[in-house]
């Protein structure tokens, strides 16, 4: 029976539980005597548990509540979590009583989720305040997915408001912290997950990304993530989809959206922009597995608009020489001299692996990221951001729900430039067109389309 836990002050809190019979190793105590557990760091790789739960050499029991304590001590910390998905026991229980043969590659595997994931009877709240206490009527194809595979989604984790940021802090949960240096933030918006693999509190968790929202909180919290092309995994509702009714409709918004059985959450549509799904670990090995679980049969059959590809084991597993390029910076943003320095350290050993690497040049970058980027995702001049924000270009920023919602500080900059009249943005563009060319070409497109 799971017992009810202690809640965080301040903001709303996550509902937690403690397990108060899956202690097979635990004495009165609390000292752990098994001869073997996933303690601090968990030592186990994801490949090795998986194995080791398929052999039955560990309890499902003892692993998902080993995750389950520990994932708590790291929100102690570091305030990473939204929501605990009690559900996840009843899904145990129904694992257990699976046949060898029909066990998945993840089966047992506990599994965190960025909050923008639905799972059926829990919120998907984006940090706004609109969206608690509107749960999610049915899983969201990946967690579908995942759970068809054996994994055993645990926890929620927390985003920045909006998702348009590369910090990670909301008026509803609270700021998530770095755990590697507190003062420090964990990155965005899958900066929940990061922070919580990084302390272990997870072995395996599922983010988004569209403009760095996977790859930022790796870097920043010392973890493996991976981008996935765009449409390779399930990410939105697509033209299918009974709760959205006929297609065709723009993917999912934000360095994520969730699954979501409408488009009420929606922010601005990114129609030149891809929102992605993928794996985020602690070690590459983990994140190759998590791919092979997910790119399966029951991808394609849940959505038909997901090309049936599986996962390629003879050109993940070749000895071929590859040709692979690789630019040391993007030529719009200075990477630090550390980054720099990883890079020729990374394209030397693949040199020396027998690979071809070759440098090259990201073309037209600053029309690449100011206009089709920046333009598309505000092609409306940010109505739809402001909408979800409850702010009319006449409404002052930060007041209470009706009047606007409350505004996170880590977007308030974009959300004030946003809430500018057009004419004015047009004159602070003119203005700033020498002085800072970036601002001026930000407001510019913040203009919106015609």
């Amino acid at each position: 029976m799971l017992q009810h836990g202690t809640r965080s002050p301040g903001h709303r809190s996550v509902g937690w539980w403690h397990c108060s019979r899956w202690r097979p190793w635990h004495s009165v105590s609390g000292s752990r005597s098994h001869p073997w557990t996933p303690g601090p760091s968990w030592s186990c790789p994801l490949e090795r548990l998986a194995q080791k739960l398929q052999d039955e050499e560990l309890s499902l029991e003892s692993v998902l509540c080993s995750y389950l304590e520990e994932a708590l001590k790291v929100h102690k910390e570091v305030n990473c979590l939204t929501d605990f998905l009690g559900e996840c026991e009843e899904q145990l229980q129904a694992l257990k009583k699976l046949k060898k043969a029909e066990r998945g590659p993840l089966y047992g595997v506990p599994v965190s989720l960025k909050d923008v994931y639905d799972c059926k009877g829990h919120d998907s709240t984006c940090g706004l305040a609109q969206f608690p206490e509107k749960p999610a009527a049915k899983d969201g194809v990946i967690v579908k997915v995942l759970k068809a595979q054996g994994a055993i989604p645990f926890v929620k984790t927390n985003i920045p408001q909006t998702l348009f940021s590369f910090q990670c802090s909301n008026p509803i949960y609270g700021q998530t912290l770095n755990p590697l240096t507190l003062k420090k933030t964990p990155g965005g918006s899958s900066g929940g997950e990061g922070a919580m693999l990084a302390q272990g509190g997870s072995i395996l968790g599922m983010g988004t990304d569209t403009a760095g929202s996977i790859r930022i909180p790796a870097t920043f919290c010392g973890i493996c993530g991976f981008r996935t092309t765009g449409y390779r995994l399930r990410l939105a509702p697509g033209p299918f989809d009974p709760d959205r009714g006929p297609g065709p409709h723009p993917p999912r918004p934000g360095s994520g959206g969730p699954q979501s059985r409408k488009d009420e959450r929606n922010l601005p549509p990114f129609c030149s922009v891809t929102t992605v799904a993928g794996p985020m670990a602690r070690d590459v090995e983990s994140l190759v597995l998590c791919m092979r679980a997910l790119l399966s049969e029951d991808m394609h059959r849940l959505d038909p608009t997901v090309p049936f590809m599986p996962f390629r084991e003879e050109v993940y597993s070749t000895n071929q020489p590859l040709r692979i390029g690789y630019c040391e910076s993007d030529g719009f943003t200075q990477p630090t001299p550390s980054m720099a320095r990883a890079m020729r350290l990374t394209s030397r050993l693949l040199q020396e692996a027998g690979h071809q690497v070759i440098p090259f040049s990201i073309p037209r970058i600053e029309y690449a990221v100011q206009h089709l980027f920046v333009g598309g995702v505000f092609a409306d001049g940010g109505a739809t951001f402001l909408e979800k924000l409850y702010i009319c270009q006449d409404v002052d920023v930060g007041h209470g729900i009706g009047e606007g919602d409350i505004v996170d500080p880590c977007i308030k900059k974009m959300t004030n430039m946003l809430c500018l009249p057009d004419a004015l943005k047009g004159f602070l563009a003119c203005i700033l067109k020498y002085t800072d060319p970036r601002v001026s070409q930000k407001l510019e497109k913040f203009h919106g389309v015609g």
